[in-house]
């Protein structure tokens, strides 16, 4: 069974036969519910791109941890360049580190290097979706329609990503089982309610609101 966190913003970590940080914002996170410098255990660390708020503390948890960082194609290449381990992709490809297997999918957002990206992470027999940061797109039915997730981190802050609304619509097109949103409430610029989102989900996907700290079980 996985224990997944919502660690606040849109950082996550996943418990199960190996331990993997996604988009690891913790320092400087207000609503962070984990100090970056307490993690003492990862094999993989995933980055969807290279924002502040989402590559975050992901350089030195792999320092500290011996953890692989799987990113975008530039993002890698500049953590091999601080002497991590590191697994370069880019949209459209696979990876496996540790024995996890990462997809790397389309996100519609911007980044400084390289494309923003969504990733969809195979561990343990499930299949568990991080949006990343991005607007409402068809390419999102592909990712409903290729990889079926069990789970999905959708962002509903608005502004720079999806609102409750069209975030709502994004879940239409992915057919999850299970979504969690995330990227709001952080900042005063983002401070969607979740419960819109919720009632706008309707019965299409089980809707785990959750705090940051709190675990789901998958």
């Amino acid at each position: 069974m996985l224990e997944v966190t919502y660690l606040g913003h849109s950082a996550v970590r996943i418990k199960g036969s190996k331990i993997v940080f996604i988009d690891p914002f913790l320092t400087g996170n207000p609503k962070a519910a984990l100090a970056a410098d307490k993690i003492t255990a990862a094999d993989v660390v995933v980055v969807t791109h290279d924002h502040g708020d989402h590559l975050g503390d992901a350089f030195p948890i792999a320092k500290r941890t011996g953890a692989v960082v799987v990113a975008m194609h530039e993002i890698a290449i500049d953590a091999e360049s601080h002497g991590l381990t590191a697994q370069p992709m880019n949209i459209g490809g696979t990876v496996e580190a540790r024995g996890i297997r990462v997809h790397m999918v389309p996100a519609l957002h911007s980044a400084g290097r390289g494309n923003p990206a969504g990733v969809v992470i195979e561990i343990d027999g499930k299949k568990i979706y991080h949006a990343g940061d991005t607007g409402l797109t068809y390419d999102l039915k592909l990712v409903g329609e290729y990889f079926h997730p069990d789970l999905s981190f959708i962002p509903i802050g608005d502004r720079y990503t999806m609102g409750p609304a069209s975030a709502a619509k994004a879940v239409e097109f992915i057919k999850t089982k299970k979504v969690v949103p995330i990227h709001y409430g952080t900042f005063p610029l983002i401070a969607a309610d979740p419960e819109e989102f919720k009632k706008n989900v309707g019965a299409a996907a089980e809707v785990l609101i959750l705090k940051p700290g709190e675990t789901i079980h998958l």
